[in-house]
């Protein structure tokens, strides 16, 4: 049930507990009040009746001596005092009453009584419970539409600072709940705690904000100030005389390289700075052309809408004649509009990936505007299929050694493309990785 709804219902529920214990307290009180009159109506009545009867002899005012409705409690008095009784019996419009009585003269005299009807006061009393019932029906009815929408505003913005933090949280830090106003103020509504959550959660964003700017201006100045010395290095490198000594340390520079250019990359994703090159190119021929130059022994099924096509194994770049190719390698196939050097990127990262992390056999598959890249390894770690791709973080051991950087780059590849790249394992093992591009 939505929140509106809890805190309507629950308005709802409190205005009726109200109007019920109300209704209660009065119709108690007056009750009693009808009680009280009567029994005083009664006592007046007694010495009005009694003086008439002992001066001329004859009832007046309803009285009878010794009547036999007469409650027991004042069939025999003790005394000559004035008493009263509440009889409950009803008959008909008479009743319950409230009896006085009084002996006429000493003991053993007659009783003279006085009957008072309240009858028609508890038919007052029943009218004025059935007026406050309605009332309080009229009354919940006007207040329901009043909670419902109070409480919807509540939900709204409480709506609206849960949803400003989903932003937050799936990387867009420009989102604000916009709770605070300039020089600290607060809204000319005052200041509730729907305010202070949604002021907080903006200031979590600012603080998260400012770190991860940081973070990549650190990442990007690191990365500037090693590339002059790491091409120093490989320059260097080409000096040394032919040699496994000269091998190694040409590989370990090679590597040192191409992390240094990776940071580079991540640095433009990160300041926004990477813009695409769009061209209508067929997507079979960019994903094999991407696959050949990793130099992986990678499977390459190609197909119209995820029909089985070409199947190509991938070698060495510009080998189209390649012996483990079969069909028409040539055919071009569905064509996207898209950035092919930065698609190349991404298929590239995948296909690397698959085989760093995971193992053999690793099969591309093209179908429509989807390309689609697994292993059978051990599949992605849990966390980052929760949290993503984290740079300089590989997850699982089992799933090898790395930097961490190829998906996180092949992610920021994919939003400079428009495209969208899920991250998934398969039912019977391996990491799936789901690249869609727009047709």
């Amino acid at each position: 049930m939505p929140l509106r709804w809890k805190i309507a219902a629950l308005a709802a529920a409190t205005a009726c507990l109200v109007a019920l214990a109300v209704g209660v307290l009065v119709h108690l009180w007056t009750a009693r009040d009808i009680r009280d009159r009567a029994e005083m109506e009664a006592t007046n009545s007694v010495y009005s009746a009694m003086d008439v009867y002992r001066r001329t002899g004859t009832l007046a005012g309803g009285a009878e001596l010794d009547p036999a409705e007469l409650p027991a409690a004042l069939r025999h008095p003790s005394d000559g005092d004035r008493r009263v009784a509440h009889d409950g019996h009803i008959d008909g419009n008479l009743g319950p009453s409230v009896w006085g009585a009084q002996r006429v003269a000493g003991p053993g005299s007659p009783v003279l009584a006085v009957r008072i009807n309240m009858s028609p006061q508890l038919h007052d009393l029943g009218r004025l419970d059935a007026s406050m019932a309605v009332a309080s029906v009229v009354s919940l009815a006007a207040a329901l539409p009043l909670a419902v929408y109070g409480a919807g505003l509540v939900a709204r913005r409480l709506r609206r600072v849960a949803e400003t933090a989903a932003r937050i949280s799936a990387g867009d830090l420009d989102a604000r709940t916009g709770a605070r106003t300039t020089g600290g103020e607060d809204h000319a509504g005052g200041r509730d705690e729907v305010t202070d959550i949604a002021a907080t959660v903006d200031l979590m964003a600012d603080s998260l904000g400012r770190r991860l700017r940081i973070e990549r201006q650190f990442t990007a100045d690191v990365a500037h100030e090693l590339r002059t010395p790491v091409g120093g290095l490989l320059a260097a490198a080409d000096l040394l005389p032919p040699g496994e000594t000269e091998d190694l340390l040409r590989a370990r520079v090679r590597d040192l390289r191409g992390l240094v250019e990776d940071l580079l990359e991540i640095s433009r994703l990160d300041a926004g700075a990477e813009a695409p090159v769009h061209a209508r190119v067929p997507l079979a021929a960019v994903v094999r052309e991407a696959v050949a130059r990793t130099g992986l022994d990678t499977e390459v099924e190609a197909g119209a809408h995820g029909a089985s096509g070409v199947s190509v194994e991938a070698g060495h770049p510009g080998d189209p004649g390649d012996p483990g190719e079969t069909g028409d390698p040539g055919h071009p196939g569905e064509t996207v509009e898209t950035d092919p050097r930065r698609l190349e990127r991404i298929v590239g990262n995948l296909v690397v990936n698959a085989h760093r992390h995971g193992r053999t056999p690793v099969r591309v598959t093209v179908a429509g505007g989807t390309v689609v890249v697994r292993d059978h390894g051990p599949g992605f770690p849990a966390d980052l299929l929760l949290d993503g791709p984290r740079r300089f973080r590989t997850g699982a051991t089992e799933r090898g050694t790395g930097h961490g950087l190829g998906l996180t780059i092949a992610l920021g590849q994919a939003r400079v493309l428009g495209a969208e790249l899920l991250l998934d394992n398969a039912p019977d093992g391996g990491a799936v990785a789901t690249l869609r591009l727009p047709l």
